[in-house]
This record gives C-alpha cells, sequence and structure tokens, in this order.
C-alpha cells in the first residue's frame, strides 16, 4: 500500500471518533432494528429497514473512505455486481464481459440479462485493451481475472469506454481499494465482494458498488430498495469489525505469496505459474503500474487433476474450500466449476499463517505428488 492509502487507513480507523459523545461505544452497535419511531416521517433519520439501517451506514462510511467514494453496501458480491448492471442496462443494451472472469457474473449475463434483451459479448482479459467498445457498451472487468490472474490496463480501457460513450465497471474484488483503485483510473463504477479478504474471516456474505456518479448511485440505492436486496446488521457490523484489521493481513498475506510464487517457480512439478508480482508474468508490467501490490493469490497447475487433487488433500495448511482472502490459505481444482482453466490448474489463497511453516506444508505436499 502506499503512503496515500496508508493515510487513509489511518482515518478510517478513526472516523467515527469526532462524532462520539462522552460515554458511547467507539465501536459502532449492532441496531437489528426492521422499524422506527416515526410520529411523522418528515426528518426521520430512519424510516424502515429495508431502505437503511444504522449498522449498514457505518460499514458504507468505512468503505466510502477506502473507495474515496459513495458506497452502497449488499448482502453478497453477486448482490451487489447484479445491482450495478441492472442500475445500467436500462437504455444501453450491449454488455462486454471477460470470458476468463468469475462464472457467477458469466452465468447471470447469459442466463438472466440476455432474457431481458442485453447482448452479452464475452472477451478474454488479456483481448479488452483492443476490443470493440462502440455504441456506449456497459464493459465490465475484472483485473486481475478469476481465476487466471490475468491482468488489463484500466485506464486504457476506461478512456476508450467513455470516448464511446459507454461505461466502465470494475470487479475489483481480489485486489481490494488497498491495493488498486479503479475508480481513480477512470472506472465508473467499483463492485467488490467483501465476502473476501475485507470481511477475512470466511463467515460473511457482503458485496458493495462504489460510484462518483451521483445518478449511478441513486439507480443503485433504488434498486436495492425496491429490490429487497438488503444486507443484516450481524453481517453489516461483522464486516466492520474485519475492515478494521484489513491492512495488517493484507500485508502479511501478500509478503507471503510474493515468497511463496517465488519458490514455486523454481518447483520442478509446477507448470503455468500465474503471480503479478513475478517479474516474469504477463501481467506483471501492468500490475506494477496500475496496483499498489501485487495481491495473496497465485495461480498454477499440476500435471492432471489427480495430481491437484492429491496436492489438495496432502497439505495441511491449505484448506479444501471455494472463495478466497480469508485468515486460512485455501486451495481449489477450478476446473470443477467449468472455469475454461487446465484440469490440474489451482487457485492458492494465501492466508495469515507463518510462512514458513505455509510453505514447508506447501512444498511436502508437491514433493510427494506424482
Amino acid at each position: 500500500m502506499d503512503n496515500q492509502g496508508k493515510e487513509r487507513f489511518a482515518k478510517l480507523l478513526h472516523h467515527r471518533a469526532a462524532a462520539l459523545q462522552k460515554g458511547e461505544p467507539v465501536a459502532p452497535p449492532i441496531v437489528s432494528a426492521t422499524t422506527f419511531h416515526l410520529p411523522e416521517v418528515a426528518g426521520a433519520s430512519h424510516v424502515y429497514g429495508r431502505m437503511s439501517m444504522p449498522t449498514w451506514e457505518a460499514v458504507e462510511a468505512q468503505l466510502g473512505i477506502l473507495e474515496d467514494a459513495p458506497c452502497v453496501a449488499f448482502p453478497s458480491g453477486m448482490a451487489a455486481i447484479s445491482a450495478a448492471l441492472m442500475a445500467v442496462l436500462t437504455d444501453r443494451k450491449r454488455l462486454i464481459i471477460p470470458a476468463d472472469g468469475y462464472y457467477v457474473t458469466r452465468v447471470f449475463s447469459a442466463e438472466i440479462l440476455a432474457a431481458y434483451g442485453v447482448e452479452v459479448i464475452e472477451v478474454p482479459t488479456a483481448e479488452m485493451e483492443t476490443t470493440d467498445v462502440s455504441g456506449g457498451a456497459v464493459v465490465f472487468l475484472e483485473t486481475p481475472s478469476n481465476p487466471g490472474l490475468e491482468c488489463c490496463d484500466i485506464a486504457l480501457i476506461a478512456a476508450r469506454v467513455r470516448a464511446a460513450g459507454g461505461l466502465l465497471i470494475v470487479d475489483n474484488t481480489t485486489m481490494t481499494p488497498l491495493l488498486q483503485r479503479p475508480l481513480d483510473l477512470g472506472a465508473d463504477i467499483v463492485v467488490a465482494a467483501d465476502t473476501k479478504a475485507p470481511g477475512g474471516h470466511s463467515d460473511i456474505l457482503f458485496g458493495h458498488v462504489a460510484t462518483r456518479d451521483a445518478g449511478i448511485e441513486e439507480r443503485v440505492r433504488n434498486w436495492r430498495k425496491l429490490s429487497g436486496a438488503v444486507p443484516g446488521a450481524f453481517e453489516a457490523w461483522l464486516l466492520h469489525r474485519g475492515i478494521e484489521t484489513l491492512e495488517v493481513r493484507m500485508e502479511r498475506m501478500c509478503a507471503s505469496a510474493q515468497t511463496i510464487a517465488e519458490r514455486l517457480a523454481a518447483h520442478p512439478r509446477v507448470t503455468n505459474l500465474r503471480f503479478p508480482g513475478l517479474p516474469t508474468d504477463p501481467s506483471h508490467a501492468i500490475a506494477k503500474r496500475q496496483m499498489s501490490g501485487f495481491g495473496f493469490l497465485i495461480g498454477f497447475e499440476l500435471a492432471s487433476a489427480e495430481s491437484a487433487e492429491a496436492f489438495l488433500a496432502a497439505c495441511p495448511f491449505v484448506t479444501q474450500t471455494t472463495s478466497f482472502g480469508g485468515t486460512h490459505s485455501a486451495g481449489e481444482r477450478r476446473a470443477r466449476w467449468g472455469d475454461p482453466v487446465a484440469p490440474g490448474f489451482i487457485r492458492l489463497s494465501v492466508g495469515v499463517e507463518p510462512l514458513e511453516p505455509l510453505w514447508g506444508a506447501i512444498k511436502t505436499a508437491l514433493d510427494v505428488t506424482q
């Protein structure tokens, strides 16, 4: 994280202090009320739980500091993604999405949005910089892509999309606003699954939409209110707590991932290693230019699906699970979900375990894998 990011995070940790009265709790309370005292509606701070809730607002304030933009909270990353897409695919009916991105975004686009007359075009992340964005298209990026960790130039694509009268949405789940700032690079909207690193403990679903366009923000908030896609107070409270340790967790996770990627590169059983922090990675130059860190996700291949499954079963410090960004290192053979990757491809999410025991377990499991 750069110095500006560190200053922003320090502000986040103390942003509630100025408004606290004597004797009030430093941590925000969990307010789970759905109804509020309303002798009259005019001037009421809260009206009904589907419209607003104090604990959502506390976490939206945190996220707003990180994004340097208004944020709208949702009960999952996909709820945030679908809200952003539904808010802008009204008069716009052309959507360009990554063919190698998160598979649920692709399924939602193909099975739901297409049924409403949206033309869905899938383009590999590596080709996004040169693809045809004419006609006021909505362009949706993941960079690095999930799970392949391919990067593309956000600023370049944002300029091309804007010149063509379109809108750019960036899914920034893999990096978080600590390591990559798509709004600063020209994106119109950022979406993210805070289920991952911001929550950090694999115990909540949460997501958010961030935008500096007041009209888009209003449509996204209206979608949340009318669709009922609202987060729970307890989940918001857990996310608020998780975000307060995000910076220190990310520092450990990213540093460990860098070292582990360098060591994996030298292992004879590992092929097609992807990690943006390696100078040999095809995305390294772009990542170095637009990110302030290289993240905690590593992609690599073993010889077969059986080899990948044997490695995961043999490594006691890599949890076999989907998702990523938690305190526990996690690994998954992504082809089982239908991702366009090799059968032996593993997405490794590096957690907060001490480096050497973690690497020792990974190396031992690799050494015994056939």
